[in-house]
This record gives structure tokens, C-alpha cells and sequence, in this order.
């Protein structure tokens, strides 16, 4: 079975459209492009990536699109436009016409309204995506479950694949906070009252300094059985998991956590997921 990297980025800071990349941070800023993985990739007999947004530009998904035509590896792209922006719907219905790309990921977590993603103004957005036959990554954090859900509901025809497991925020739970029980019981009605998906990724990045695989696994646990691997896909995350782990560590780590599953449920959390719900070969 294929086996897929779900979720990754390639940059050039010097684009000028990462506005929420720290200067100083010189692990982020930087270029990365399909050179700096090539290795990790076949290290890990990777087939293919799906490349994620990272800037609130259209000029960032042509850019990663570019990248995409000439970089193999690059199975399909998840761009972004502006829900705010009815005119957008032409830039989605263009974008749509390249075969690597796959949907879009507006940057909820950094929007500041929890509500934005209700708000009347951006609705269009999520019926022209089922219109197109695109996906929607949701980008955010525990605060954002109850109205993910609530989308989800609403437009049950969405294809949508939750990021990074929403983001439970382990560092909180490293240090003596109940960062669990909210959150995984927001997560358990995703995965029984939706036909979303899941992204097994970002989970180290949510992490404090000091962590072991320990402070990880049972976010990670109740992820598995909340959804089952056959709705779970594995994303690197990469270069952002780099703030606390290599690729080579958080791969090894997500194959600890599933070890116990049959060969079959592994294949499917390693590309299959993805290759069904991106529909990529």
C-alpha cells in the first residue's frame, strides 16, 4: 500500500507572506523545500507528501503548486483563500483545475473569534467546496471542537479532516493541568457524529521542553480509538515538528503508539487514509 506523509510544508520566508513565523526563531526561518526532506522521505520509504498552506495568500498556494509540478514526491497541495471574500470563489474553481490540488486550510487557530468559522459572511465558502469536490482541513485547537462539530453537521457532504488532533495542549498537562478531559471528549463526538477524518500529527509540537513519549501516548491513544485507522492519516508536521523533534523521531514514535494494531490498520494510518480521503495514488 502506498504509504503517504499527510501533512507537511515547504517555504521561503523571504516571500514576505509568513506573517506569523518568528524572525528570530531560526529553526522556522528559513527556506525548506523538497531537497531538505529527499532524505527523511526515503529513509522512510515515503511515497509521497501532501503539501499544507502556511501563508493566508493565494500567492503561497501558486507557489507550492509550482513546487508541485516539478517535484514528484508532491502528491497534492492544500492551498487557501479568503472565506471572507465571495470573489475567492474564482480563485477556487481555478485552483481546482491542477490536478495536485486538493482543498483548502484557512488559519483558524490564529483567527481571533472562535465564532469566525459560524459567522454568515463565510458560508459560501464551505458549500462552493463541496460544489468543487474539494477538501477542508480544520486548523485549530480544543476551543474550536464545539464548532467544528457544528460545521461538520451542517454540511454533512464536506470532506473535512481534522488537523493535528486539534491540538491537545500537552505542555498544560505536563504541568499538573487537565488538558485531557475536554478535549477528548470533544474529540470522541467528532469521530461519532461526523464522517471526518483525523491527522495524526503535531502532537510533539504541543509538548513542553523535556517531554517523553509518555506525556504523548495517551492523547495519541485516545485518538486511535476514538476514530480507528481507517480515519486516522500520519502527517510530519515537518519543518514545524523540528521545534521539538526531528522527522525521524516523531515517525518512530507514531509507529510505537500503533505497534499494536494489525499490519492492515498500520498501512492504512501510514497512506491509506490519506489516499482515500485526498484521493491520491
Amino acid at each position: 500500500m502506498i504509504r503517504i506523509d499527510a501533512h507537511q510544508h515547504y517555504w521561503n520566508p523571504a516571500r514576505g507572506d509568513y506573517d506569523w513565523m518568528p524572525k528570530e526563531n531560526s529553526t522556522l526561518n528559513r527556506p525548506y523545500g523538497p531537497d531538505d526532506l529527499a532524505p527523511a522521505l526515503g529513509k522512510h520509504g515515503i511515497d509521497g507528501t501532501v503539501v499544507v498552506q502556511a501563508a493566508a495568500t493565494v500567492e503561497e498556494t501558486e507557489y507550492m503548486l509550482g513546487l508541485a509540478d516539478a517535484t514528484p514526491s508532491i502528491l497534492g497541495v492544500v492551498g487557501w483563500i479568503d472565506f471572507e471574500n465571495r470573489d475567492h470563489r474564482r480563485h477556487l474553481e481555478r485552483l481546482s483545475q491542477h490536478p495536485k490540488f486538493l482543498g483548502v486550510r484557512p488559519m483558524i487557530q490564529d483567527i481571533p473569534d472562535v465564532d469566525w468559522m459560524l459567522r454568515d459572511d463565510v458560508q459560501w465558502a464551505y458549500d462552493a467546496l463541496i460544489d468543487l469536490d474539494l477538501t477542508f482541513d480544520a486548523l485549530g485547537f480544543p476551543r474550536h471542537l464545539a464548532n467544528f462539530l457544528t460545521i461538520a453537521i451542517r454540511y454533512p457532504k464536506l470532506r473535512i479532516v481534522y488537523d493535528h488532533c486539534m491540538k491537545p495542549q500537552i505542555r498544560d498537562q505536563m504541568a499538573g493541568l487537565d488538558a485531557m478531559t475536554d478535549w477528548a471528549a470533544g474529540i470522541t463526538r467528532l469521530a461519532n457524529e461526523t464522517s471526518g477524518v483525523c491527522k495524526f500529527s503535531a502532537l510533539v509540537t504541543e509538548a513542553d521542553d523535556g517531554w517523553s513519549s509518555e506525556d504523548i501516548q495517551p492523547f495519541a491513544a485516545h485518538v486511535i480509538d476514538a476514530f480507528g485507522a481507517d480515519r486516522i492519516m500520519w502527517g510530519s508536521d515537518w519543518p514545524v515538528c523540528r521545534l521539538q523533534a526531528e522527522y525521524d523521531d516523531w515517525r518512530g514514535m507514531a509507529e510505537d503508539f500503533v505497534s499494536h494494531l494489525s499490519a492492515e490498520d498500520q498501512a492504512q494510518i501510514f497512506g491509506g487514509t490519506a489516499a482515500r480521503f485526498y484521493g491520491l495514488t
